[in-house]
């Protein structure tokens, strides 16, 4: 079987006209012999707009139908509050038009929220763009965000830390929660208040109070002269033995 591909070059102002000379020349080519026929990209590309479905650059428009409007961006600054617990917000456009915007409960800094058909109307009866909302969140003074879970640094005494307390914990927009700290806990350890995160709909999230033992930078002379015979009282051994330890083993 013989082959005849047909392929476009040049422009034609209407395609259709390109069409019929094309569909003319094919009909004297093959004078009913049986010829297999192959219409290459570029011939279908300059009838119809130069893209195929499904990809960015064709779709439906080279067959006259609505374009759909441009997506708008814009950016908002919540308080850390605000982001965490939600709330509905008005924003001004441009050209003054206010437009009411839910702010879902945990909205993280950065980020994107879409409103659907708030974009720039579409220029040929389309569907309009959206309106794309980048959220910044303004840093908490005392809680930070951790996922789902709110982490504070809470600052315990010495004396706290190697004999045990119990401590006050604030919360987020709450009353403080009481937290017992067992004896000898170190900076560092983590105590958990169990569904007193960040609230949404996916789940709720913990409060971590990071403990921080805070070390006296003044003491009286008599201090001084207590802590330096409990010092003496200690077993004499290093606490950085097992670390300088780990440390030559890696030479």
């Amino acid at each position: 079987m013989r082959a005849v591909i047909l392929s476009g070059s040049g422009r034609y102002a209407d395609p259709w006209h390109r069409f019929a000379e094309t569909s003319a020349a094919l009909a004297g080519i093959i004078g009913g012999a049986g010829y297999h026929v192959e219409v290459s990209d570029d011939l279908l590309g300059g009838l119809f707009g130069g893209g195929r479905f499904g990809q960015p650059s064709g779709g439906y428009r080279g067959f006259g139908g609505p374009s759909r409007g441009r997506d708008v961006t814009a950016s908002t600054t919540l308080d850390f509050i605000t982001a965490t617990k939600g709330e509905q917000i008005t924003l001004e456009t441009s050209d003054g038009k206010p437009i009411t915007v839910r702010i879902p409960a945990g909205v993280a800094d950065g980020q994107k929220i879409k409103l659907r058909g708030k974009g720039h109307p579409s220029p040929d009866g389309g569907e309009p763009g959206d309106l794309i909302l980048t959220v910044h969140v303004r840093k908490h003074p005392v809680f930070e965000r951790d996922g789902l879970n709110l982490r504070v640094n809470v600052p315990v005494t010495f004396t706290e830390a190697t004999l045990g307390a119990t401590i006050q914990v604030p919360t987020l927009g709450g009353e403080p929660v009481k937290l017992r700290v067992a004896p000898g806990t170190p900076s560092g350890r983590v105590l958990r208040v169990k569904g007193r995160g960040v609230q949404t709909s996916k789940g709720t999230g913990d409060l971590l109070a990071v403990v921080q033992v805070a070390v006296p930078s003044h003491l009286s002379k008599e201090a001084e002269e207590k802590l330096k015979e409990f010092a003496a009282l200690l077993p004499d051994e290093n606490p950085r033995d097992d670390l300088l330890a780990k440390a030559r083993a890696q030479r």
